[in-house]
């Protein structure tokens, strides 16, 4: 009742505002500003009902999810499975000479620094 009473509060307000809005843009200071608010307070006042919509909709899938047999659960993982890696020597063969002297310095700094922290 709460989250109800909530809903049509924020609805009531938001109409409010919008009617205020629209004062202002038939006044002699009024923008395209304010008639742009005129549009956007009716929504932001829905917003409240809507999301309390979603929460629901989401809350009976999630139960409807949890109340299938476990054989169905257990043939679709919720994480697919990882792929398997390419051949470390397959990977090799493609690699020109440049960046093979490139990951040979890598590894002669790597091996320097290696050294230095002992």
């Amino acid at each position: 009742m709460a989250i109800v009473a909530t809903c049509l509060l924020s609805l009531l307000v938001c109409c409010g505002l919008a009617w205020w809005q629209w004062d202002r843009f038939t006044s002699a200071n009024g923008t395209f500003q304010n008639l742009g608010y005129v549009l956007q307070w009716p929504l932001f006042g829905l917003f409240p009902a809507f999301m309390f919509w979603r929460i629901r909709k989401l809350r009976q899938k999630a139960e409807a999810g949890a109340t299938e047999t476990p054989e169905r659960q257990e043939a679709e993982p919720a994480v697919p499975a990882p792929r398997p890696r390419p051949d470390v020597a397959e990977a090799n063969t493609d690699e020109d000479e440049e960046l093979a002297a490139y990951n040979r310095y890598l590894r002669e700094l790597n091996a320097r620094d290696q050294q230095a922290a002992e």
